[in-house]
This record gives structure tokens, sequence and C-alpha cells, in this order.
């Protein structure tokens, strides 16, 4: 009972003192002041904007599917309004890096690739073109738009077209390792022998983002060319996949397709150690990996479009395409 009295009078006193003399420094939480930058990013607002009212009970589109059973958006023509979202983008400021490879044969589709993304690709945006060739002195000299800049790095050649392809992987997780982490916010490769025929924009931006392909997007599992070989570490099992993805065109935060390029590569070099190669090379590791590792948004046959098939009704537009050539005369 003593001591709880003696208790009682000391918290009286150093109540006292509290009011008395304040509270000590030494146990005065800091308080940081607030930048006024923060407070005009926090109420940052939208432009006034005239647009039709979006209704719940009115979807834009009818005939596509436009959200995957995890709910990541697959986007197509119809479905967003470009001018909404270039206005929050705007506000974030961000840079966007393209890695493309142009090696042996392939330096000839540098400059319809390169004049068609400056006109099309994220138009009004930062972006940093990345160029991995092995014929430096090939490529064409180009002036670019303002917020658009080319970096050109040489690479070394192979004697296969299929190594080519497959050490795509590792070069782009060596350089988001080594570089590329403190220059973007996020990254996408794309093939060099394709053109940009309408604007590709801020509508593909999310964590990880992967491209419907054009040949396999209305077959059923069995029947995509998916690796099933068991003993391939790009292996999807029986009854197993989503969608069939192009490597033609993939992509996300750098944080996450440095996960991707990492995981896909390490699949490569086991299976090389094991003697295997997968059906599709490192377009088969990217769908097993996304497979796994579904991505946040996925991006439809229209940005991805091989000039081979016929368009239908459902491709409304075709923002990117594959260059007809002739793959033995390029790859040989």
């Amino acid at each position: 009972m003593r001591i709880r009295k003696v208790h009682m009078l000391l918290l009286m006193l150093m109540a006292g003192i509290t009011v008395y003399f304040g509270i000590p420094d030494i146990i005065r939480m800091p308080c940081q002041p607030t930048r006024q930058a923060d407070l005009d990013e926090t109420f940052s607002v939208l432009p006034r904007m005239s647009y039709p009212q979006p209704f719940v009970d009115m979807p834009q589109r009818t005939d596509v599917l436009l959200m995957s059973p995890w709910l990541a958006p697959i986007v197509w023509e119809g479905t967003f309004n470009r001018d909404i979202l270039n206005a929050q983008y705007r506000q974030k400021n961000l840079i966007v890096g393209v890695a493309t490879f142009a090696v042996k044969k392939y330096v000839r589709f540098i400059e319809g690739f390169l004049s068609s993304a400056n006109k099309f690709f994220l138009s009004g945006h930062r972006v940093n073109f990345y160029l991995f060739t092995d014929h430096p002195e090939k490529v064409p000299s180009m002036k670019l738009a303002p917020e658009k800049r080319l970096f050109i790095i040489p690479v070394q050649n192979y004697s296969r077209w299929q190594d080519i392809s497959m050490n795509r992987m590792d070069i782009i997780s060596s350089h988001i390792r080594s570089r590329w982490r403190y220059e973007v916010d996020y990254l996408y490769s794309m093939d060099i022998d394709v053109q940009l025929f309408e604007h590709i924009g801020v509508e593909i931006i999310d964590t990880l983002v992967g491209t419907i392909s054009s040949w396999q997007y209305t077959k059923p599992r069995e029947n995509n060319s998916y690796e099933r070989r068991p003993e391939s570490r790009a292996a999807i099992p029986s009854g197993e996949g989503d969608f069939y993805y192009a490597a033609s065109f993939y992509g996300g935060s750098v944080s996450e397709v440095y996960k991707l390029t990492t995981a896909c590569f390490k699949g490569v070099t086991e299976d090389r150690a094991s003697g295997i190669e997968a059906k599709w090379h490192e377009e088969s590791h990217l769908n097993k990996y996304l497979l796994y590792h579904k991505p946040t948004r996925l991006l439809s046959p229209e940005y991805y479009w091989d000039e081979e098939l016929i368009r239908p009704r459902i491709v409304k537009v075709k923002r990117l395409s594959s260059v007809r050539k002739d793959l033995n005369e390029v790859r040989f």
C-alpha cells in the first residue's frame, strides 16, 4: 500500500513538472516540417475536361474479354480515354525505357522502328531508347522528339540467332542492375523488326505487363505453343496455361522486369546445362514465368499484330505490327 502511494506521488510530481516547464526536448517526438512540394503533389488536380460519362451498366466493349480471372485489365481500343490518362501520368513525370536489339542483318529495321516509335510510342512523355547492336556505325542519324533520347550500346554477336534471342534476357537484367534502375521508372522490351501504326500510350504502364499473342489468342490452352517437355525449365504442365504471351513486347516496373529477366535467363542457363533448348527459346521461359507470376495488365493483340494474319473484327486497330521479311534470309 505504501509503495502505491509513493508511485502516485511520483506521477503527480512529474505531471506538475511537465505542466510548469513543458515537455523536455529529449523525450519530445520530432516533427518534420512538410515541404510545399509535398503539398502541391498531394493536392494536384486534373485539368477540367469534357468527355462522355461512364455508366456501370453500359460497358464500352461486349465483344471481347476486358478483365482476366485475376482482375488484370486487358487493354483494347475503346476501353480507355487517352486524354484522361495523359493528364494523370504527366503529373508523375515518369521516364520509360525501351530495350531493343538490332544484331546482324536486323540493323536494316532500325530506321523503321525508331521513326515510327518516335511518332507513336508514348508521345509527349519521356522515353529512353536503348538500342543494342553489333554495328553501331550503321545506326542512322535521326532527329527524335525533345522528350525522347537514344542510347546506342555495343553488344556481342552470336553465331546462332537462337542464342541472340535467348541472351537478351541476361543483357536486360545486367543493365537494370548496373544502370537502368537509376535512369527509368518503367522498362519495356520490344523487337526491332516492328513498326508502330497507331499511338501506344500510357495505357500500357503497369507493374508487370504481357502482350497476348496475335497467333494464339483464340486457341485453347492444349493447342498453344507452350513448352510441355517436363525436363525443360520452361515446361508448363498439360492442363495449365492462361494466355500465350509474345516475347516481342513485354515490360513493367524496373524491379519486376529485373525479376522476370533474371528468372527466365536462369531457366535458359539450366536448360543449356541439361542439353535442352525450349520450344520457343526465351518466349517459352517468359510464358512459364507469367503463368506463375500473373501480369497486372494485359495488352490485347492490337499491341503486336502479325502481318501474315487477317485482322478480325474484334481487333479494331493495328498499333504495332511485325515487318514482313524472309526469316531464313535475315537470320542466317
